[in-house]
């Protein structure tokens, strides 16, 4: 299982590193899930992850406290808001697929503001 753990945390890596440069895509959700993965896997990468300048403060924050910082909660409004008016004026959906696919990404939003700000 550890083997199956230290891939899926490279995999999250990888993503959360797509994630850095795409404003749709989170970046600390998967780094957290990278974490988790190591912390089972790979003690060295769980602690890279955790020293890391720019991403070992929310990790440690997320960890102590299940805190999200508010640059990271208004970056998701932000990035859930222009994937939603992207799939709205890139596919035309009919109303049943938009009301889905807008409580789906109002669930996450909920998600995150309800949780303590770092």
């Amino acid at each position: 299982m550890r083997r199956v753990y230290l891939v899926l945390g490279l995999i999250f890596i990888a993503i959360g590193v797509v994630g850095a440069f795409l404003p749709v895509l989170p970046t600390t959700p998967f780094l957290i899930l990278a974490t988790t993965c190591f912390a089972r896997s790979s003690p060295r990468l769980e602690n890279w992850l955790l020293s890391h300048p720019r991403f070992g403060p929310p990790l440690h924050a997320w960890r102590e406290h299940g805190a999200i910082p508010l640059r990271a909660k208004l970056l998701a409004l932000a990035g859930t808001s222009v994937g939603f008016l992207l799939f709205w004026i890139g596919t035309a959906p009919g109303p049943i697929l938009t009301a889905g696919v807008g409580v789906l990404m109002l669930t996450g939003l909920v998600y995150v503001f309800s949780r303590p700000s770092a």
